[in-house]
């Protein structure tokens, strides 16, 4: 674990609600101007998600769902392919 994500830092609410993120915590997460963060409030704590956090979240929760030996990628691919057989059927 890096040291900026270990470390608790102390932020000062500025003018609009504003906050800095620390230097060391963006190079930490390798964050750069105008990157997109997710937030959600959770038990009274304020969390931020990079995009790349967000996705990982994302797809573990769709993990749960998709039985064991299943391939989402061959599904989509077979599905499509009988899409495309049923439109090239019809002229």
């Amino acid at each position: 674990m890096r040291p900026a994500q270990s470390r608790t830092t102390k932020l000062r609410l500025g003018t609009g609600g504003r906050v800095v993120i620390p230097a060391a915590f963006r190079d930490a997460l390798g964050l750069k101007a105008n990157e997109v963060l997710f937030a959600r409030v959770e038990n009274g704590e304020i969390h931020l998600l990079t995009a790349t956090a967000a996705m990982r979240r994302a797809q573990a929760i769709v993990r749960q769902f998709v039985p064991e030996g299943v391939s989402l990628v061959d599904e989509l691919i077979e599905e499509r392919r009988r899409g495309a057989a049923r439109r090239k059927r019809r002229g």
